[in-house]
């Protein structure tokens, strides 16, 4: 077995027991939304109907500005997708989401926002989802084939753009994501150029486990896909990674494409690993320099 193949494998199995769970030790506690967690904007669930195969529907929060509903203004969009083990309540209880917009937007360092937490996991059916169930870490790295993400614009984008007041522009459009969700916002932005401007890869997995299923041609092509995506480039391509996070090497390799490219693109090389400091750190800086 080629050198290459074996790292990767050890990279699954650290993945498998740590990605996007450090220090939790109860699942069921990690993924409720405490009653008492206080936030000055609006926070709705919000519900969508799936296109791919899977299940029918799917649930996902949207955090409003606070005068949202006193006025007629129209606002960008920010999407930032869950990792492994994760869902669409993680970025708000693991990340502390809610607590930073509320910080940066009283600072001053970012504009009123929409921000979108969809759930990107696979999902066989009605049953297997579950009322958005948890999977486990190796369920959900070897089952990425493509089918959430191949309808997330027609399903989760035109959802949110038809049930709120959005500027349903390039430009006004944000993704980011940590470790698979950087993943699968490095395909459905090269997928779909025309639709987002600003693009955030929080320590980001290379490659899906295995390629299959119906959907499985988001996954192929990428150079193609890229040269056209970077031929208008994004306004903001942010690359972010620790030095001792395991996709560190493939992320560094993947920043050495890019500059063979030539493509327009920013990096960030910190300390620390896979795990949510860093995260909630890059998260901040992507929201910070977002439609500047």
């Amino acid at each position: 077995m080629r050198l290459k193949n074996i790292l990767w494998l050890i990279a699954i199995a650290f993945i498998a027991c740590s990605c996007a769970t450090s220090r939790n030790t109860s699942t069921a506690d990690y993924y409720k939304i405490d009653a008492s967690y206080s936030y000055k904007g609006i926070l709705e669930e919000c519900f969508h109907d799936c296109t791919a195969p899977g299940p029918s529907t799917r649930r996902m929060y949207v955090y409003l500005p606070d005068d949202y509903y006193e006025s007629d203004t129209r606002y960008p969009v920010f999407y930032l997708l869950h990792g492994a083990r994760g869902n669409e309540t993680s970025w708000i209880i693991k990340g502390d989401l809610l607590h930073q917009v509320d910080s940066l937007m009283a600072c001053g360092k970012m504009e009123k926002t929409i921000i979108v937490l969809p759930n990107t996991n696979q999902h066989k059916d009605d049953k297997d989802y579950n009322k958005s169930r948890i999977k486990g870490a190796v369920e959900a790295l070897f089952e990425v084939d493509g089918c959430v993400e191949s309808a997330f614009i027609t399903d989760v984008v035109a959802t949110i753009d038809s049930l709120y007041r959005t500027i349903p522009e390039k430009q006004s459009r944000a993704i980011g994501g940590l470790s698979i969700g950087a993943l699968q916002s490095i395909y459905i932005t090269a997928t779909h150029p025309d639709v987002f401007g600003y693009v955030g890869l929080f320590s980001p997995m290379r490659r899906p486990v295995f390629r299959y299923g119906d959907c499985s041609t988001l996954y192929k092509n990428l150079k193609d896909k890229q040269a056209i995506q970077f031929n208008t480039p994004p306004n903001l391509y942010w690359v972010m990674i620790g030095k001792s996070d395991i996709f560190y090497l493939s992320t560094k390799s993947y920043c050495k494409y890019l500059d063979k490219h030539n493509y327009a693109y920013e990096r960030l090389y910190s300390k620390g690993g896979h795990d949510w400091y860093n995260w909630i750190d890059y998260c901040n800086m992507f929201m910070e320099h977002l439609w500047k």
